[in-house]
């Protein structure tokens, strides 16, 4: 099968094409047919070393991942930690799952979605994906959906609430947009000039260009600040913050805890048209290079999506 390998870290021509034996399921396990990846922060970050962060913080950052990764490229050189695809193999024991279902999944550590294939176990985060949505638009969903979930979740999201979601254009905070006014929350997104439209679409209250104003010197209160690109610190937050408000940020706040029966709700709530994933561009599988290049520009609106497809 086909597969994109990170040869080494560094920038994105290290992701080369090659063929590689295709992965065999486990009793347990279910084959899986790839169709569509997003390229999301965690393999950029991998890729490249990349860390939100400058000085001896940052350089605690990159030995941290050589650590956890391997030291001089990535001890599992596929990466890719969400997909959308169709089982095509299924391991002896497995229950859940038949052939032929329409799947969508986070591979989590495994990593393995820019590929042809790959194995996943039935019980673990792995769902059917929502019907109303294709290959590549379901692929987005669990990234952008899961952690603006998880991250909501944490700083205790509830309705009648003022919250305000710093990276609204991006893939998390599309998604956060949506999901937060789906708990009945006063939504303000905070992004630059060109994407402010396209986060009032989505149901901000109000949308703030950060180009021109900062939203700490507004003298709003909020109840919740969610940090969904990682670019903002708590001690900047906390001006802008009620008392007793969380600031939750995906870069501080841990890794998020993404469950099954959260790709079921979101799963809902996409084929009931509460939530929709914003695509900006979409790349073939041997393209991949020119789109880690574009989202290492930093300025895509929602997910960049990969689609794969058997290479003949």
């Amino acid at each position: 099968m086909k597969a994109i390998i990170c040869t080494r870290y560094g920038l994105p021509d290290v992701l080369e094409l090659k063929e590689v034996e295709k992965p065999r399921p486990g009793n347990n396990e279910v084959l899986i047919k790839i169709y569509a990846a997003p390229i999301t922060a965690m393999d950029v970050r991998i890729r490249g070393l990349n860390v939100p962060r400058r000085g001896i913080v940052g350089r605690i950052a990159r030995i941290t991942i050589r650590f956890k990764f391997g030291f001089t490229k990535p001890r599992k050189p596929i990466l890719g930690g969400y997909l959308a695809g169709e089982i095509e193999t299924l391991g002896k024991d497995v229950k859940r799952f038949q052939k032929g279902d329409q799947v969508y999944a986070r591979t989590g550590w495994r990593f393995g979605a820019y590929a042809d294939y790959t194995c996943l176990p039935e019980n673990e985060m792995l769902a059917l994906k929502p019907s109303n949505l294709t290959y590549e638009e379901a692929a987005a969903v669990p990234y952008g959906g899961a952690n603006a979930l998880y991250f909501l979740k944490k700083g205790g999201i509830r309705s009648g609430q003022k919250v305000l979601i710093y990276g609204a254009s991006g893939a998390i905070g599309t998604s956060a947009v949506q999901i937060a006014k789906y708990f009945g929350a006063e939504v303000t997104g905070v992004c630059s000039t060109p994407n402010l439209e396209l986060v009032k679409s989505l149901g901000a209250y109000k949308v703030i260009d950060y180009t021109k104003e900062d939203f700490t010197k507004s003298n709003e209160l909020f109840d919740i600040i969610f940090d969904a690109v990682g670019k903002i610190s708590y001690s900047k937050s906390q001006k802008a913050l009620r008392p007793n408000g969380k600031y939750v940020s995906v870069f501080t706040s841990g890794l998020s805890e993404i469950r099954t029966e959260d790709l079921i709700f979101l799963k809902e709530l996409v084929e009931a048209g509460t939530i929709k994933p914003v695509i900006d561009r979409r790349y073939p599988l041997e393209q991949m290079a020119e789109a880690h290049r574009y989202v290492d520009k930093g300025h895509k609106k929602g997910n960049v999506v990969i689609t794969i497809e058997e290479c003949m």
